[in-house]
């Protein structure tokens, strides 16, 4: 068994992005993505915080945009348009979730599809099924996608089984990993809750991806012999040994897995780190399809 290190992978992504954002700066565009937070959730203004410390790092310039959380959703969606209308901005991120009188999916929707960056927007989404190379890829999916290329891991001709049919996660990657190009071609199997004895399909898969949203969902006897496992699920679990009261699991019994499973990916450290930086991947990449629609 050998580990997939998400965070080593993630650092050689920043430093591609960040030579490349330089050279495109030279040339007079400088890659930026403006991030709207909506209230004060703890765990989003930690993310947004790791995002601008991301951007700062790799030369990317982010604009930030903090709202209250009594923000009516037309207040939002005239800020959208704003960012929308400014040039200097390649991408946009609208953190969620969003207060509960928001309507998401009208605010994903108003972010022109070309600034979508989180690959949220329907066009993108159809573009990723079409397999067109413009399309925004959300960044769960892109980043997981990344760590299979980078480890070595050529889906075409294996069977990969997705547990989990999340808009997010699921359906996205299920989709990229069953094209018909370099680093995909490959037969994909997707299981959720409503698919009965899951682990008759798990068993079957050379390329085994969770995102369950449950605890330790997947066992040692769910997993074929030498199996390449991506575990991308996050879940708090009490432990008193520990000073923050708690520690970070995944969808996967890592433990007991990682003695069958040829390759696998931790929590945290695995697909986590790789999320942001499929962000800033993304914003790069708008910011280059701007560069050339203005030369």
């Amino acid at each position: 068994m050998s580990i997939i290190d998400g965070k080593k992978i993630s650092a050689e992504i920043r430093e591609e992005i960040k030579r490349e954002a330089a050279a495109l700066a030279a040339q007079g565009t400088t890659p930026g993505i403006a991030v709207i937070l909506v209230g004060d959730n703890p765990a989003s203004v930690s993310y947004v915080t790791a995002k601008e410390r991301a951007c700062a790092e790799t030369g990317i310039r982010s604009f930030m945009t903090r709202m209250p959380s009594e923000t009516t959703q037309k207040e939002l969606l005239s800020e959208i348009e704003r960012l929308n209308a400014d040039e200097r901005v390649h991408g946009i991120l609208v953190q969620l979730p969003l207060p509960k009188h928001i309507d998401e999916s009208a605010v994903i929707r108003a972010i022109l599809p070309e600034k979508d960056v989180d690959g949220f927007h329907p066009v993108n989404l159809g573009k990723l099924l079409l397999g067109d190379d413009d399309a925004f890829i959300s960044c769960t999916p892109a980043g997981i996608m990344e760590l299979l290329r980078r480890s070595g891991v050529d889906p075409s001709g294996k069977h990969a089984v997705v547990l989990g049919r999340s808009n997010i996660v699921g359906k996205p990657v299920a989709n990229l990993l069953l094209q018909k190009k370099a680093g995909a071609n490959a037969t994909v199997t997707i299981c959720h809750t409503g698919t009965p004895e899951a682990g008759k399909f798990t068993r079957k898969a050379d390329i085994l991806i969770v995102a369950a949203g449950r605890p330790r969902t997947v066992t040692a006897d769910m997993v074929k012999p030498g199996a390449v496992v991506i575990d991308v699920g996050v879940n708090r679990m009490l432990d008193s040994s520990r000073k923050s009261g708690f520690r970070l699991v995944g969808d996967v019994d890592f433990e007991a897995v990682s003695a069958v499973a040829s390759l696998i990916t931790p929590v945290p450290g695995g697909v986590g780190p790789m999320t942001i930086s499929m962000l800033l991947s993304n914003t790069l990449k708008s910011a280059k399809l701007h560069a050339g629609r203005q030369s």
